[in-house]
């Protein structure tokens, strides 16, 4: 089983830029596939943006697609998104999530593991 634990998040500005880091244990981080998902308030938990253990960005959500970034630091066992030009529709909370690349999964998952999330707000 695999830790996350998420962080970077809180009160932005709209038009602002934020990074957010999940931090990874337990596992090899270098084998595993990652992802980020956000659940806005009162809305379902929507997938954002996928990457393969090689660094290879598989998936991204048409709603944030050139704004939005990930990318990982297998020495850190750190896989990072970085959110540009934030507005409103931005808001919630934002999870890390993990699988095996051993086990063969659609870029959009299912995962296995989850981190507990990050708040991010963007005011207007």
């Amino acid at each position: 089983q695999v830790q996350l634990v998420e962080s970077g998040g809180g009160l932005v500005q709209a038009g602002g830029s934020l990074r957010l880091s999940c931090a990874a244990s337990g596992r090899t981080f270098s084998g595993l596939n990652m992802a980020w998902f956000r659940q806005a308030p009162g809305k379902e938990r929507e997938f954002v943006v996928s990457m393969r253990w090689s660094g290879e960005m598989t998936a991204v959500a048409d709603s944030v697609k050139g704004r939005f970034t990930i990318s990982r630091d297998n020495a850190k066992n750190t896989v990072y998104l970085r959110i540009h030009s934030l507005n409103s529709e931005d808001t919630g909370v934002y999870y890390c999530a993990a699988r095996s690349a051993g086990i063969a999964t659609a870029p959009r998952g299912p995962y296995d593991d989850w981190g507990q999330g990050t708040q991010v707000t963007v005011s207007s």
